[in-house]
């Protein structure tokens, strides 16, 4: 469990995190910005508490050891990118670079650009399958690292998703992690709507994995989901619902915001709202 101090510097860093992905979307006038406000509580937990990720990188003496972390819904890069610099992976002054020609912040990450990036992602429905072999290669070499996917909802339609679902569990695979951003809305609105993934926790378990449903905005639940997840002897996958736009009233629930850039009126007003 963490600690009420902890828990206090976390939900500095989200707040910063938020504020960061704002002003660089509005700079770049592009980006996904409902998607990666509503994951800035899981992955800074993720960076910050949970995970073995050095942040020099390919020096560290633990390199081979770290554990391996996935974007795959790789369109909320602004979220990766802001947690990434951070920790100190690279500048901060960096991040208003975002999606601009030449920079090595492009709209989706590359792990040919940055440190800090397992996998260049982007084309949804793959991440998982990469995790599957990543973790498979561990068990192989008995490294004792640990994988974890972060995948969007709307991302779970596609087919490879399951495809991946059921391979980890036929090579009982219980050093991945799947955590699934159940904010319930794609670019094209509900999920529900679209092609229903309910009811998504009997359906992960009929394909044999572990599940655990969470708020995905609850710091600690999201500690100890993980936590669980690292010692469970299956495949585990965390539910962690979550609002698409968190933090931002008139984002908030709204399909609209998919992957649109606020104008300066709104970027005023949704700064108004994050700055504390």
């Amino acid at each position: 469990m963490l600690s009420k101090s902890e828990i206090l510097e976390l939900e500095k860093i989200c707040n910063k995190t938020r504020i960061n992905i704002l002003k660089m979307v509005h700079n770049a006038a592009s980006g996904h910005i409902g998607g990666a406000f509503s994951g800035v509580e899981i992955l800074n937990v993720l960076f910050n508490k949970s995970l073995n990720i050095p942040v020099d990188w390919k020096k560290s003496e633990d390199f081979e050891t770290r554990d391996r972390f996935i974007l795959s819904k790789g369109h909320a890069s602004a979220l990766l990118y802001s947690v990434l610099s951070q920790k100190g992976f690279f500048p901060e002054e960096e991040l208003m670079t975002f999606r601009k020609l030449g920079s090595r912040l492009q709209g989706h990450p590359c792990c040919r650009e940055l440190d800090g990036i397992e996998v260049s992602t982007g084309s949804l429905g793959q991440g998982l399958s990469v995790g599957c072999g990543i973790a498979l290669g561990l068990k192989l070499d008995k490294n004792p690292a640990n994988v974890v996917v972060y995948l969007g909802d709307g991302e779970l339609q596609e087919g490879s998703v399951w495809e991946a679902f059921m391979q980890i569990s036929h090579r009982k695979l219980d050093n991945i992690i799947a955590i699934i951003d159940r904010n319930g809305l794609q670019i094209d609105g509900e999920t529900e709507n679209v092609t229903a993934l309910n009811p998504l926790d009997k359906k992960l378990e009929a394909f044999g994995w572990q599940v655990e449903t969470i708020d995905g905005h609850d710091l600690n639940a999201i500690y100890e989901a993980v936590e669980k997840g690292k010692k469970a002897d299956k495949p585990f996958a965390i539910i962690a619902n979550t609002i698409k736009g968190k933090g931002v009233s008139f984002m908030e629930n709204n399909a609209g915001w998919h992957g649109k850039a606020p104008n300066d009126e709104q970027f005023e007003q949704a700064l108004a709202e994050l700055v504390k």
